[in-house]
Formats: C-alpha cells, structure tokens, sequence
C-alpha cells in the first residue's frame, strides 16, 4: 500500500456506495449497520458489487489504481453484538470484496481494499466523540476484525474530533496493517470540534508508532479545505479528498430528503485543482457521487 501511494502521481477512490443504493436505487439499509447486512441476500448483493465493479472498470480502464472500502462503516462492535446472526459481519464483508476483485486477476496489484470504519456516535456531532483512550478502547475488536480477514490497509472515515481520531489511530498502530485517518471538516478547513487540521495531523504524527500512511477529509465539498490558506506542510501529508457532490454544509445536508449535488464539472475541476495545485493525489467521492464523477476526473487527470 505504501508503495502504492509512493509510486503514482494520482489515485481514485471509489465514490458512494451506500447512499447510492438508497437513493438511486431505493433500496432499505439496515436501521443500525446500514448497507453491510446486504451482502447476505443475493439480489443486494449483485446490487453492491454491481455499484464497486462499475468503479474498478473506470480506473483500470485508463491503468490507475483504485482504493475500495468494505461496506463496514457501522460494523462496530457495539452495535454488531446486538445480531447474533451477524458475529462474523466484518470477516464476511471482506471476502465479499476479496471475491469481487478476483476477476481482475491481470491488475489486481492496482486494486487496494480497505477495512472502513466509523466513529461510534454521530458524525456530524464532534459532541458525541469519544476520549482518545476510549476511542482506542471501542475500535480495536472491529479493528483487529478486518485486519485478521485480510485488508489491504485500514482507514476510519468522517471522524469529526481530533480525539477520537488519535484513540483510533493509536488502536490501528498496534497492528502491521498500514492506515489512513479521514476527517469531516468544515467551510473553514477545520475539523469540526474546531481543531486545526495540521495541528491534529501533527499531534497524531508525533503519538503514534508506526504513524498513519497519511490523511484524507471526506463527506465535504472540496473546497471546504481552503487549501489556499493552509500551511504548505499540510500537503505533504494530506493525501487525498474523497467529496460530496453537494457544496451545502454538514447541517445542511444531514437528513436531506433529497439528493443534493452541484453539476459533475464544477466538483471535478475542484478536486482536479486540488491534485494539480496542492499535489493532493487520492481523489475520491462521497455523498451524492456516482460513476460520473470518476469519469471526469479520468478523462481530465488520466494522462496528467
């Protein structure tokens, strides 16, 4: 994975996956794990791979690599324990992307899975965050979980306080799986517990042995970084954007009953600016995203 990242100038994330199957396709997520349980019925199934292939197709079209995440965002250990028939949810999850990825036997080396979590409370909500050594506590089981099944890298997404992010990033540091720590921010480019980015990615560099591979924000318009007044040093660190569609805010967007989302041009020159002018190289989407968005990125960065 390191590698990976060293040695490519630019690299897609997949775009939405769950919200996808929500809205676009109206199809029921599960109240507390959302779009995991989906893997289990056959015709979800075909749903969510359907949505992941036609994400690997754009980047091996073209020969760059792709970072997928399993569809484990709420697979906590919390709210697993509360399904005996979901025990082994996580493990499940990543031979479900293991098996997906089997057909592209050729360029399987440009396909990296992640083992995705989430923070335990509202992501939205920097109030609801645990303690550093709480966090450290809660994550590790689902941690060690996608480990021990086979993830190509860790990453912990939408976290909204610097101290949940250290606690996880610390619990991710007690294995041998490389990590990545992905923030919400808000219109100022600031976590939203108002922790300056470079100082979280800094006080997280300096407590963790091994430190993270680097640091992503996502669930936020890629202007939301205001990379203009950020320190240089951010970017040497900050290593990939993965958008909404929508440039409304968090409190905006959250409990939306329709799907916000600025025209595919306007977010791909955004994220495109970000990639040629701050170096930002993994580039991604989030809510509201589809094949589209990572079309435009390709035909506009593909040969950059």
């Amino acid at each position: 994975m390191k590698k990976l990242i060293t040695n490519h100038n630019l690299i897609l994330m997949e775009a939405a996956v769950a919200e996808t199957l929500s809205r676009v396709e109206k199809m029921e997520l599960h109240p507390r794990l959302l779009n995991t349980p989906l893997i289990y019925d056959t015709n979800h199934r075909n749903s969510l791979k359907s949505i992941y292939q036609r994400y690997i197709e754009i980047a091996l079209k073209v020969d760059l690599p792709i970072m997928l995440m399993t569809p484990t965002w709420r697979a906590n250990h919390e709210r697993v324990s509360e399904f005996s028939e979901f025990t082994n949810i996580n493990q499940d999850a990543v031979n479900f992307m293991h098996e997906l990825c089997k057909c592209q036997a050729l360029k399987r080396s440009l396909i990296k899975i992640g083992g995705l979590i989430g923070p335990k409370g509202d992501a939205y909500n920097p109030s609801e965050a645990l303690s550093t050594r709480e966090a450290e506590i809660f994550h590790l089981w689902q941690i060690n979980q996608l480990v021990d099944a086979g993830v190509d890298y860790l990453i912990v997404e939408t976290v909204p306080s610097f101290s949940e992010a250290l606690g996880i990033a610390k619990a991710m540091s007690k294995t041998e799986t490389p990590y990545i720590i992905s923030f919400v921010i808000n219109r100022q480019g600031m976590i939203l517990d108002k922790t300056p980015l470079m100082q979280a990615i800094n006080e997280i560099d300096n407590n963790t042995n091994p430190k993270p591979i680097g640091y992503m924000v996502n669930c936020v318009y890629p202007t939301f970084i205001c990379a203009e007044n950020q320190p240089p040093e951010l970017f040497k660190r900050l290593l990939g954007c993965q958008a909404n569609a929508s440039s409304l805010d968090h409190i905006e967007l959250d409990g939306a009953t329709e799907m916000k989302a600025e025209k595919v041009n306007a977010w791909g020159d955004e994220m495109i600016n970000l990639h040629k002018e701050f170096g930002v190289k993994i580039l991604g989407g989030c809510c509201g995203t589809g094949a589209e968005h990572l079309e435009y990125l390709v035909k506009h960065l593909g040969s950059y």
